[in-house]
């Protein structure tokens, strides 16, 4: 049986099964990165200049995108070997873990240094879990998907990253109204210890979801696919790394960055992050799977293009509205910013991911997108904060629009991949 005639009800469960997995390995990963300048800065790494305390806690921050690309050449390695489906159950396991754990963590007034270095490691954990998550669920809806509906089926793995980072938002903001003391003491807990009950849900959907028939139909195994990928497409996989640059340096400069800048410098309520950063969300989930269908019919290379040029241009606009104070234009600029962003997101791992041979797609994916996340949104609050405190907040500014430049010029150097069958080797 051909992918073009694969049955609708096995498509089905792949595309929900990834998309849940998705969705809470996202929240997982991303709360961490709401928790940094609400709760890190001050209970895990204290200091008596609050933007010292929130850097240190940034550098935390990034550490957990070092693992990335481990994960990513490990989930990789066993997933062109092995299958698909089996890393998807295993970084899903592992990232609950981890993120459950962290509830669980004494601070540092009880503790001291330790409790700082059990926090990282669990960061890195989650890393590593991460690495392989979003190529592995997206290879299993776009591998199962009919030629014509790769980029619309595909959508729904990125759209997953924001109903994770809504349900993330909708967590911390229920907690967040308490009392200041009460919030410090349990109240953030509750969010991470939430994640053990997600994780259950997640396993039990993605355990009844098929193989990808991609896979299973390859006619090639290499024994050691990184390497291959190394060998035969490192231009390839450098260009993924660029095209992958921009969008995550954006992504985590509005989920990370601008909540500090937001909070810390201006001096905002958190609710006016949460709230922006929800409105956000809401506007991806929407436009994510119209932006897929769009790069089936239009092709992935033109909607990358045209959403790293936008996005380049409003990068400027974004950061004068949220510098008026004024919270429905910072709802505004979030919304617009999330937007034009998604032009891009939709179909930017799909079209990694189709670069790449079957026999070395979940490696070549995987190491391109994970090293373009370690450089860009790993490294973005740090360097977005650096720049802030030394140059100001038009640097910033700056940085995003040559970030996303970058993203423009790599994907233009990559072939057009929306007419390309997949299964050929």
């Amino acid at each position: 049986m051909t992918v073009e005639s694969r049955p609708g009800p096995a498509l089905l469960r792949v595309t929900i099964g990834s998309f849940a997995g998705t969705v809470i390995e996202q929240y997982d990963f991303l709360l961490y990165g709401f928790m940094t300048a609400l709760v890190f800065n001050t209970l895990f790494f204290p200091s008596s200049d609050p933007t010292v305390g929130t850097l240190v806690a940034f550098a935390g921050f990034a550490i957990g995108f070092v693992a990335r690309p481990v994960g990513a050449i490990v989930a990789g390695h066993y997933g062109d070997r092995i299958g698909r489906k089996s890393m998807l159950v295993m970084t899903l396991l592992v990232a609950g873990l981890a993120t459950t754990a962290m509830g669980l963590l004494p601070t540092y007034d009880s503790i001291g240094i330790w409790a700082p270095v059990l926090l990282i490691t669990l960061r890195i954990v989650q890393g590593f879990s991460y690495g392989g998550e979003v190529t592995g669920a997206v290879l299993m809806t776009t591998e199962f998907a009919p030629r014509h509906r790769r980029g619309y089926v595909g959508s729904f793995v990125p759209t997953a990253g924001p109903a994770g980072l809504l349900l993330a938002t909708v967590a911390i903001m229920a907690v967040a109204g308490m009392d200041r003391a009460d919030f410090l003491s349990y109240g953030w807990r509750i969010p991470f210890l939430l994640s053990a009950v997600l994780v259950l849900v997640g396993l039990a959907v993605r355990a009844t979801a098929p193989e990808s028939p991609a896979f299973v139909g390859a006619r090639t195994r290499h024994s050691a696919p990184v390497l291959e990928v190394f060998r035969r497409h490192t231009r390839t996989v450098l260009l993924g790394v660029g095209t992958g640059f921009g969008f995550y340096v954006i992504f985590y400069v509005l989920l990370v960055f601008a909540g500090s800048y937001l909070t810390v410098q201006l001096k905002l309520p958190a609710q006016v992050p949460l709230i922006a950063v929800a409105i956000g969300s809401v506007v991806v989930i929407v436009l994510g799977p119209l932006c897929g269908r769009l790069s089936d019919r239009f092709g992935r290379r033109p909607l990358i293009v045209t959403g790293s040029a936008v996005s380049a241009l409003f990068s400027f606009g974004f950061f004068a509205l949220l510098g008026t104070g004024s919270t429905a234009l910072i709802h505004l600029g979030y919304a617009l910013a999330f937007g034009f962003m998604t032009i891009m997101y939709s179909p930017l791992i799909t079209f990694i991911a189709e670069q790449f041979p079957t026999a070395v797609r979940f490696s070549g994916a995987s190491v391109a997108g994970q090293i373009g996340a370690v450089l860009g949104g790993g490294l973005a609050p740090l360097i977005a904060t650096a720049l802030l405190t030394t140059v100001g907040i038009q640097a910033v500014a700056a940085y995003v629009c040559a970030s996303l430049l970058v993203s423009l010029v790599c994907a233009l150097a990559l072939k057009e991949t929306s007419r390309t069958d997949i299964l050929a080797e």
